[in-house]
């Protein structure tokens, strides 16, 4: 498959997604709309992924690419139906460019937590062989906060209560992230929007332990990954 990447910030990107994909034999073209890079024409790839950022949807602005990326998205979606992964950013994405809400949150989720899949999410193909509850890492400010016509959730938590969607069948979205690597962490904590985040979420010195915290995780949530990414191939073929 052709894998057509969006990316908002170089450190950003698909991680051991990436790595799955190389090794299944797809070819990934990733475009960087930060840096200027232009949105190729879509009908020749076969999925997009749509990676996190520092930025916000509304921030058109700030950052007028996000006026033709969520057009992309639209017509990606809507018109030619393929298949959609979305995470953090991208999540919240897809949820504004085809008419749902997101917003701030009273506090920004930074770090370890527990999401639980929905009635709707124990039930679909993506999650077939994963725990209803699941330990992922966050890192987000701004959550969605009203689906678009014809999404549903399929997992919550107490700070956000759509940490994932399905938007028709072949378009997924993730507020977590489980495209982490042992890098991740460390490479995030630069980049002053998420290091004021985190520290606002966690305090000074549990930031500065994060990595550390985070570590015993990384091969649970790659193991959670790949089944997340076995099964979305599987549930989006046609």
């Amino acid at each position: 498959m052709k894998i057509l990447v969006f990316q908002h910030l170089k450190v950003e990107h698909s991680g051991v997604f990436g790595e799955f994909w190389r090794e299944a034999g797809h070819e990934e073209h990733v475009v960087e709309l930060d840096e200027g890079e232009a949105i190729p024409d879509l009908d020749g790839f076969d999925m997009l992924a749509v990676m996190g950022g520092p930025m916000d949807v509304w921030q058109e602005d700030e950052h007028p690419w996000l006026v033709p990326e969520k057009a992309a998205i639209r017509r990606w979606v809507r018109e030619l139906g393929r298949p959609y992964l979305g995470i953090c950013l991208g999540h919240q994405l897809l949820a504004d460019a085809l008419g749902g809400k997101v917003g701030l949150m009273k506090m920004p989720e930074v770090g370890l937590a527990s999401v639980e899949l929905t009635a709707a999410g124990q039930g679909d193909p993506l999650f077939a062989g994963v725990a209803a509850s699941l330990e992922t890492l966050q890192w987000h400010g701004a959550e969605v906060s009203g689906l678009p016509v014809g999404g549903e959730v399929l997992a919550g938590n107490a700070a956000c209560a759509i940490q994932a969607l399905r938007v028709g069948a072949r378009a997924y979205g993730f507020q977590y992230h489980m495209e982490i690597t042992d890098r991740t962490v460390a490479d995030w904590s630069q980049i002053p929007e998420y290091k004021t985040s985190l520290e606002r979420a966690l305090g000074a010195q549990a930031a500065a332990r994060l990595g550390e915290t985070v570590k015993p995780h990384l091969n649970g949530f790659r193991a959670t990954a790949r089944r997340i990414n076995d099964n979305f191939f599987g549930a989006t073929a046609r």
